[in-house]
């Protein structure tokens, strides 16, 4: 059994943020398999099952917000006992210009407050995460301001467009194996 956390803000008011963007892929992957997210009993996230392919998954959206998602993972791990390296978690990325994403294997959190939490809470940074560009902000723009608000009209075609390219790659992974993802999606992303 795989593990496809989208982080994210819960609540309306961070509904479309671009923190929120993890959340957008996963609600496109549940919204293709057909299956609605529900309070999981004794979790603190949503959730759903669902068939990628022919493999069963659980696709998640913890309803801490950002920088607690740890908790929430660790508990999903352990419901589900599934392995450190059968998860993949979906964020946003400052560093990665709008539009694009990236899949990596494992690494640091690069500064992302959610990766934190859940390197800290589960002990291991050995889990596949897949970074969905926001850009930064223009400079004298506060961060946290940014990361929370909403994209602009203008940004909105390339975002649905990056969050159907992520769902793709979520698919890729989930079917095969992390280096092949990697090398299909993260240059596809350099080239678009």
């Amino acid at each position: 059994m795989k593990l496809i956390v989208g982080l994210g803000n819960p609540g309306d008011t961070y509904i479309d943020s671009r923190h929120n963007i993890g959340f957008s892929v996963v609600d496109c992957l549940s919204k293709e398999a057909k299956c609605s997210f529900k309070r999981d009993r004794g979790m603190f996230a949503l959730t759903c099952r669902a068939k990628l392919g022919l493999k069963d998954v659980i696709l998640a959206k913890p309803v801490t917000f950002m920088n607690l998602s740890g908790g929430a993972v660790k508990a999903l791990i352990r419901k589900y006992k599934v392995e450190v390296g059968e998860l993949l978690v979906v964020c946003d990325d400052l560093d990665l210009e709008l539009g694009r994403i990236r899949i990596r294997p494992s690494g640091s959190s690069g500064g992302h407050h959610g990766l934190e939490s859940i390197i800290g809470s589960i002990q291991s940074n050995e889990f596949a995460r897949l970074r969905v560009g926001i850009g930064r902000p223009h400079p004298g723009v506060d961060t946290s301001d940014y990361v929370l608000a909403r994209f602009t009209r203008r940004e909105i075609e390339l975002v649905d467009k990056a969050v159907q390219i992520a769902a793709a790659c979520v698919n890729s992974w989930v079917a095969g194996n992390i280096q092949e993802t990697m090398n299909v999606f993260n240059k596809r992303s350099r080239e678009e």
